[in-house]
């Protein structure tokens, strides 16, 4: 073959795919691989037992804002961010979507919920941060801190109903109501101070590449198309 042809067919292919799948390189990158790269990275400083430079600053300006107002707040965020609100609405929403029929969506929210859930307690007991310790915290934890389960878990929910209602009318207000609904989640860890502000960036990583990965493995031509109705 010519060199000039070889070009312009390694061009068509090449261009062809592109054309055809890259949404889902762009996701597959954005989604997967540099929250891996960050969680990594958090990772190993907290495994090399090293201080990590930003937490004691944040976490010491999130005490010095301490007011009763603020406490019931981000007490009210820290509780709905897991067992009084993420947790009732994961099995929630699988057990509606399968009651639909919705197979697809269901599986897809079952494996991301559920999947993120298993890896946060896997990954606590791989590392066994301890909380910090700066002052007596009106809402203390017992178990170990990296990463956070209440920035794994709600991350993974929002990332769940944005992708689930992404074909539908709804999904500008569902991104606006999670971009508000997930920082505010994890700022009440750290001002509550259960969690270093790096466990909430890990869980947010480690929410955002399991959920995607899930979704990437799970979606079939037919999952936006039934979302729609």
């Amino acid at each position: 073959m010519p060199e000039g042809g070889w070009r312009r067919g390694a061009a068509e292919v090449c261009g062809g795919f592109v054309r055809r799948h890259g949404w889902q390189l762009a996701l597959l990158f954005a989604g997967v691989l540099l929250p891996m790269w960050a969680f990594m990275e958090l990772a190993d400083e907290v495994h090399e037992a090293e201080a990590i430079a930003f937490d004691e600053p944040l976490l010491l300006f999130a005490q010095s804002m301490a007011s009763d107002g603020l406490d019931r707040w981000f007490l009210f965020f820290s509780a709905i961010g897991y067992a009084r609100g993420v947790v009732p609405v994961d099995i929630g929403l699988v057990v509606v979507l399968f009651a639909l029929r919705r197979w697809r969506q269901g599986l897809f929210a079952a494996l991301a919920t559920g999947g993120s859930g298993l890896l946060n307690m896997g990954c606590k007991r791989l590392f066994e941060r301890d909380r910090p310790g700066l002052w007596e915290s009106i809402a203390p934890e017992t178990t170990y801190s990296f990463p956070s389960g209440h920035a794994m878990g709600s991350m993974t929910l929002a990332l769940v109903l944005v992708v689930l209602s992404w074909h539908t009318r709804l999904r500008w207000w569902m991104l606006a109501a999670m971009t508000v609904f997930v920082p505010m989640v994890g700022l009440s860890r750290v001002y509550l101070g259960v969690h270093y502000p790096s466990d909430i960036l890990a869980g947010w990583a480690a929410a955002a590449m399991w959920t995607i990965g899930v979704y990437l493995l799970v979606r079939r031509r037919g999952m936006g198309r039934a979302t729609r109705h």
